[in-house]
């Protein structure tokens, strides 16, 4: 279970911080960022976030994985707004046939959109960053989430681990096997490693549910019990969030 958290410094002083104030402020921020017009707020919050990720010792090639995907969304919508949206012609590229026309209120639009997808993406993975899995669902279960996503949650990340640790074993056997030489002699093998995890995962869960049942399981998963909260905490949170929050309004 150590490979989601394998990126999470146990004695860095964010980390120490509690989850659930951490969480708070993730989204207040979310909030503020979510609602802001323009693009200075999110492009700050976004930078915020990175350097964050850099404090806590997060490998540049881990950000650039976990930024990858949603800045190619952002791209997109940039790419979207600006060509196919708004009156303001920027300049216009001409293909055989036809003509496509950038404009710049569209450019500015998507901008926006895509600046605000920056800085929520950032908020969440510095808090992912900073804060353990376990800790989350705990901040989670005590803002009142419905008790069935944290116990879904928790299962799905404590097996997720024993399914990937089963796939790694068959797919080492296939390799030695020659099981990927080739491009449909691949395709069988993937195919067949899909169902051999398939079977695993229900003869699993049908394995664990006797075996928790037969130790007092009756639906309710306890969760870490929290500590209460420290003043000090408290304070520079809500002095952190009030300063964005002035800096938002400016």
């Amino acid at each position: 279970m150590h490979r989601l958290s394998h990126h999470v410094p146990q004695q860095h002083p964010v980390t120490k911080l509690d989850p659930r104030v951490k969480l708070i402020s993730a989204l207040a921020l979310l909030v503020m960022v979510l609602s802001s017009t323009g693009f200075a707020f999110p492009l700050l919050t976004a930078a915020l976030g990175l350097a964050l990720c850099l404090w806590l010792g997060v490998p540049a090639r881990v950000i650039l994985l976990r930024f990858a995907e949603p800045l190619f969304i952002a791209l997109v919508v940039l790419l979207i707004k600006t060509f196919f949206s708004g009156t303001e012609p920027l300049f216009s590229i001409n293909i055989p046939g036809f003509e496509i026309v950038a404009h710049r209120d569209g450019l500015v639009a998507g901008g926006a959109i895509a600046a605000r997808i920056a800085g929520a993406v950032a908020v969440v993975a510095a808090v992912g960053f900073a804060t353990p899995f376990t800790g989350l669902m705990a901040a989670l279960a005590w803002l009142r989430v419905p008790q069935g996503f944290i116990d879904v949650a928790l299962f799905a990340w404590r097996y997720l681990f024993v399914l990937f640790d089963d796939a790694q074993v068959v797919y080492g056997a296939q390799r030695n096997r020659l099981g990927y030489a080739g491009f449909r002699r691949g395709l069988r093998s993937f195919g067949m490693l899909a169902g051999a995890l398939v079977i695993k995962a229900f003869d699993t869960s049908q394995t664990i549910t006797t075996a928790m049942v037969q130790r007092g399981y009756d639906g309710n998963l306890p969760l870490l019990k929290h500590r209460p909260f420290r003043a000090g905490e408290v304070a520079a949170s809500v002095l952190f969030v009030a300063t964005m929050g002035v800096i938002r309004w400016l």
